[in-house]
């Protein structure tokens, strides 16, 4: 007797082997700007630009922690978005945002996705122009935005080369500090309370870094940290072939004295957590000063790390020990909130 199916389900997928499965089985659209696995995708529009697309999704049962408002979690679900185009220094125009309601939600929670939507929107100057609506078990929020960008200063994933510098655009392990206050009732002061749970109700894209970086033609490869810095590393590594020796880990100094209070690893939160929407980069060294001075320019800041290496692992060196850097980070089906 055969099987029928070889019996694995989502679930014991993953997201990752989920989008694999999916890719095997789709053609290649000849010419694509941006290859499957970006965080991104785009389309020729002519022989300079293109036409960004991106979509995503956040499920109420499993992004939206308690206490987070419907207006933050639809604000949220645009910001996701909006992120992975400063990844790629894609400027943002206009959205489409399906919606999943339960036929019993209030129609003040209603408005307060839409205004969420909108805010989220106008915040990076995109407008959501139509979507559509339907009836759902849960609240889903699903968001398609298109922009456009030069092809030429497009920041994929795949260009990073040895020698070059690993920088990000700022510090980590607020977000998972956060959750950790929320879902797991982690001790913590009020003033140290509202600022990690503000990074996971209220979180901002790094756009006008993005696009700055973008205009410096200084980097060499590029990916939004939103699953984790950790498995961000290891995405920029294999898509580019190379690996990395970090010489430091920039800890927000709130989660070491959350991390310290609650007996917890300041490392692990900032190398695996998720949800930070920083730009993590590699810049061509003899363009450092010039991708300094673009992030400066626009208010951020650009922080040194490390090196890319011929050696494809993710390795950091801490007072003179080596450790590895695993690729592990948040993914669907598998990590659970």
């Amino acid at each position: 007797m055969g099987e029928c199916g070889s019996g694995a389900t989502s679930g014991a997928l993953g997201e990752r082997e989920i989008i694999e499965a999916v890719k095997a089985r789709l053609e290649m659209m000849p010419g694509m700007p941006v290859p499957f696995g970006d965080d991104v995708s785009a389309v020729n529009v002519d022989g300079k630009r293109v036409a960004v697309l991106k979509t995503d999704m956040l499920v109420a049962r499993t992004d939206v922690p308690a206490g987070m408002s419907f207006w933050q979690a639809a604000r949220k679900a645009v910001v996701m978005n909006v992120s992975d185009f400063a990844a790629k220094g894609a400027l943002p125009i206009a959205a489409l945002v399906s919606l999943g309601l339960p036929g019993s939600l209030p129609r003040e929670d209603v408005e307060a996705i839409a205004s969420g939507l909108n805010a989220g929107a106008r915040e990076y100057g995109a407008y959501v122009i139509g979507g559509d609506t339907n009836e759902a078990s849960d609240v889903v929020i699903a968001v398609f935005l298109f922009g456009t960008a030069k092809r030429e200063t497009l920041m994929l994933r795949g260009g990073a080369r040895v020698g070059d510098i690993v920088a990000v655009s700022g510090f980590f392990g607020k977000s998972a500090a956060g959750l950790r206050v929320l879902l797991d009732g982690c001790k913590v002061s009020e003033k140290l309370r509202e600022v990690l749970v503000s990074s996971v109700f209220m979180p901002h894209a790094r756009l006008k870094e993005g696009l700055a970086l973008a205009s410096s033609s200084a980097v060499s490869a590029s990916i939004d940290s939103s699953d984790g810095l950790a498995w961000s590393l290891h995405e920029l590594a294999r898509m580019s072939g190379v690996g990395f020796v970090l010489e430091s880990v920039p800890v927000a100094d709130e989660v070491r004295r959350f991390a310290e209070f609650n007996g917890l690893n300041a490392l692990d939160l900032a190398l695996y957590g998720g949800e930070e929407y920083e730009l993590v980069v590699t810049v061509k060294p003899k363009f450092w000063v010039k991708a300094e001075s673009a992030v400066e320019s626009v208010g951020g800041r650009l922080l040194p790390i490390g090196k890319v290496v011929r050696d494809k692992r993710v390795i950091l060196k801490l007072d003179g020990k080596k450790q590895l850097v695993e690729a592990r980070g948040w993914e669907h089906f598998k990590s659970k909130p």
